[in-house]
């Protein structure tokens, strides 16, 4: 009878060409087949809760995968931290029900951003923040952000992506953290549509530049309109925190 094993994964984007495979250029997803493939001696192939963009980082990605290996699932995170490059770590493996699937049930995501707000770059934040020189008004970034916060349809907000007909999403909360000169939003929500987190911040760069005023996005909200929102920000500075799953409280850690 075999098992299936959820894991969450932790790992720096920059020498990838994000989560999902690709026909040319390494990804995290084939990294871990590959390396479980090797483990467990049978072939694997996991599944993935959120199929981040290159560049793109995870504290706390989720993947699963089913196998009829008998080594225990809490003990296939520390057999694969021997195997896989230093830049992808496994956080915690466990034993779920068979029924747990990654994407499909009920989540809550927390994604964060991060702005490097200073006059020259900062070296060591290059490959995890986005840099910005112009002046910024955090209050009005936080001002915008609220009328974000709730449930709305989020087409100005995203990519579009022909398999995906319902862009109506909730966000929980959207905090702006400012300490020194780097910038954090913080975003909860119960799922996101693609490129949505880095629309949001691009957008609230606009605001915080005068750009666009704060009350201008629920204008923006109800156009459902790509061309009014602000620019896709750079993938560097996304990094994705979390994943729960309230239907399952003792398959995440």
């Amino acid at each position: 009878m075999g098992k299936r094993v959820k894991l969450t994964v932790a790992y720096d984007g920059t020498n990838y060409c994000g989560w999902q495979i690709q026909p040319n250029g390494n990804t995290i997803e084939s990294e871990l087949n590959r390396h479980l493939s090797e483990l467990l001696q049978e072939e694997i192939r996991v599944v993935g809760a959120s199929r981040t963009d290159a560049g793109v980082h995870a504290l706390g990605n989720v993947a699963v995968f089913d196998t009829s290996a008998r080594m225990p699932a809490d003990k296939i995170s520390y057999a694969m931290n021997t195997r896989l490059p230093e830049d992808i770590r496994i956080q915690d493996s466990r034993e779920v029900p068979q029924d747990f699937h990654p994407r499909f049930c009920k989540t809550i995501k927390t994604y964060e951003y991060r702005i490097c707000h200073r006059r020259f770059p900062n070296p060591c934040e290059r490959l995890y923040s986005l840099f910005y020189y112009w002046d910024l008004d955090v209050e009005r970034m936080r001002a915008g952000a609220a009328h974000l916060v709730g449930e709305h349809d989020f087409s100005s907000f995203c990519t579009s992506r022909p398999e995906i007909t319902n862009h109506v999403r909730t966000i929980y909360s959207l905090e702006i953290e400012e300490r020194g000169d780097m910038i954090t939003l913080s975003v909860r929500g119960n799922g996101f549509l693609y490129n949505m987190v880095r629309i949001i911040a691009g957008t609230l760069l606009r605001v915080g530049n005068g750009t666009i005023q704060p009350e201008e996005i629920p204008e923006i909200l109800a156009a459902k309109d790509r061309r009014r929102a602000g620019e896709t920000a750079r993938p560097q500075g996304l990094t994705l925190v979390r994943i729960e799953y309230p239907d399952y409280p003792d398959a995440f850690c």
